[in-house]
């Protein structure tokens, strides 16, 4: 594939990368776990057991349910979760202990979502009419581990509108293992595709996974169908907005007009 070059982000004062650039938009970057699929509350339920015995292990009483873990650390993978945990709970694992849990966990999580994840709703029509009109590339850009977003997206028969090599993990794509907020995966997945991180678009439904887009320098969209209620739907409204995403969508039938938006700016 061809590599192309492209002059670093401009970053203002504060670091933050400024994304106000007339390029055209000609790549779009999906973040995975309940923008494209409804999996984060499976996973959680995997994540919250495997905390609970951790803390049980250190003596900590904490117990956290799958949808409490959910609304700590949502858009981190478990990596990311399990340093949160420390942080939060002051305890140390070592870096092996750490290892075993994120592939124990994984394999919880690929076994749960390989049952019962399902597409977000409304995603499916819009994905199809993408991939017909080819105006687009598409690739999916996650925290998660490659494997379980692989096994997301083949599950619920979303595979076919993305390049294999267009799918992308914090996880397991870079040299060294991050998570969102950390852009490095947006940088890597623009380096790879050959694109400025000005021509593509993101979308996120996670404060931490909006900061990583904006900070790479990339438009956001910024998704809270997946919230439930419009009371929850509102409050992660103004949080991603706060993030640096420069429209919301509550529904996959805004997403066009998102884009024109965007486009028109």
């Amino acid at each position: 594939m061809p590599k192309v070059a492209y002059p670093p982000p401009r970053i203002d004062p504060v670091g933050v990368v400024n994304t106000d650039r007339p390029i055209q938009i000609t790549q779009l970057l999906f973040d995975c776990d309940n923008t494209l699929v409804l999996s984060e509350e499976l996973a959680f339920e995997a994540c919250a057991e495997l905390s609970n015995e951790m803390l049980e292990k250190h003596n900590i009483a904490k117990r956290y349910s799958g949808p409490e873990l959910m609304t700590t650390f949502v858009g981190q993978n478990f990596r990311g979760v399990v340093t949160g945990l420390q942080q939060k709970h002051d305890f140390k694992l070592s870096d092996s202990e750490v290892d075993e849990y994120v592939s124990r966990e994984l394999g919880k999580v690929i076994e749960t979502l390989e049952a019962k994840a399902e597409p977000c709703v409304g995603v499916m029509p819009v994905l199809e009419e993408l991939d017909k009109s080819k105006k687009y590339g598409m690739a999916v850009v996650s925290s998660s581990a490659l494997s379980r977003v692989q096994a997301s997206v083949k599950k619920v028969g979303q595979d076919k509108f993305f390049p294999k090599d267009h799918i992308f993990s914090a996880a397991t794509s870079l040299p060294v293992p991050t998570t969102k907020p950390d852009p490095a995966i947006y940088l890597h997945a623009c380096k790879v595709i050959g694109k400025d991180p000005g021509e593509c678009v993101a979308v996120e439904d996670s404060r931490s996974g909006t900061l990583s887009a904006v900070r790479a320098g990339i438009p956001t969209i910024g998704y809270v169908g997946s919230y439930g209620d419009v009371i929850k739907q509102n409050e992660m409204a103004e949080v991603l907005k706060e993030a640096g995403a420069k429209v919301m969508m509550d529904d996959w039938s805004q997403f066009m007009d998102c884009m024109a938006q965007i486009e028109a700016a």
